[in-house]
């Protein structure tokens, strides 16, 4: 759920994202656009949102026309008059080249953007840089990054930015887990669930957390209680009418390590049906798919 247009000011208007929508996320952000017009660095910082909602359906022609119109807004102030719509910028501009498949040109961008956030008391933004370094970066580097941005979101007074907490702590774990360090990755995604259970978190991310450790207790060989875990996570979503590929994916996983391949082919089946509708996934995962068309016996 995102916050409503009234009483929307520049020191909240990131309340109305919504990252599963950004189609809809646009279209808030262009109603306050009139309103921020006696403010061109609130109106930068919409413009470098809305160029975000463009790369998020990866129309990045589009949200790098915006970013040039920001950047040219943007030179008519200072650094220091200007260091929350800049790192706006740098990071958008950073997280469109990298989407788009070049991260050797989001790294400087990143880079700026921490330095400038760290030097000027922006910690919430300093962290999202830091948090991006740790995504573009090789995996021993990114691990250096995320534990970086995780002591200085501790440090942080400003509890705006320490809302990053569960974002890091599973940005941790999923590092762990692709470098094989099965419990590491475990522990830190403890620490994400209990983060969200102490803010009695949305539903969403508290199950995304919680598929998480199931995630890598089937990795630690704590396989029964990862089945368990996904069967629960199943049943919330068959609930509420929705299908996770993810789920049945981790489901098969659990049932084929048990030996019960009979009951994991239709999950696979179930997982592979969902799962080519992700796009990332078609595009740079195909190994996996055809994995799990293959387990659950797909003719098509």
């Amino acid at each position: 759920m995102t916050a409503s247009t009234d009483s929307i000011t520049v020191e909240n208007f990131t309340t109305l994202w919504d990252y599963s929508n950004p189609g809809a996320t646009e279209e808030r952000f262009r109603e306050l656009l009139p309103a921020a017009s006696a403010d061109q660095r609130y109106h930068i910082e919409l413009l470098t949102q809305i160029a975000r909602t463009y790369g998020l359906r990866r129309e990045f022609h589009q949200a790098h026309t915006l970013l040039d119109e920001a950047e040219t807004l943007l030179n008519a102030y200072s650094p220091e008059e200007s260091r929350r719509p800049r790192m706006r910028y740098l990071l958008e501009r950073g997280r469109a080249w990298n989407s788009s498949g070049k991260p050797e040109l989001a790294r400087p961008l990143f880079l700026d953007a921490w330095e400038i956030g760290k030097k000027g008391g922006e910690d919430r933004l300093a962290i999202d840089a830091a948090h991006m370094m740790g995504i573009i970066e090789p995996s021993e580097e990114a691990l250096r990054w995320n534990h970086e941005a995780l002591e200085f979101t501790e440090r942080s007074s400003d509890e705006s930015a320490r809302l990053w907490l569960g974002s890091l702590y599973n940005n941790i774990g999923v590092t762990y887990l692709e470098a094989e360090e099965y419990d590491k990755a475990l522990e830190y995604y403890r620490k994400g669930l209990n983060w969200h259970i102490e803010r009695n978190s949305p539903e969403r991310p508290m199950n995304i957390a919680r598929w998480c450790v199931a995630r890598a207790q089937r990795s630690c060989g704590q396989v029964e209680e990862a089945l368990a875990e996904q069967r629960e996570l199943e049943k919330l979503a068959d609930e509420k009418g929705e299908k996770s590929g993810y789920t049945y994916e981790e489901i098969a996983e659990c049932l084929l390590a048990l030996n019960r391949l009979e009951e994991a082919v239709p999950y696979f089946a179930m997982a592979y049906e969902e799962l080519t509708k992700d796009d990332y996934l078609v595009k740079n995962e195909p190994d996996r798919l055809h994995r799990l068309k293959e387990l659950g016996e797909v003719s098509h």
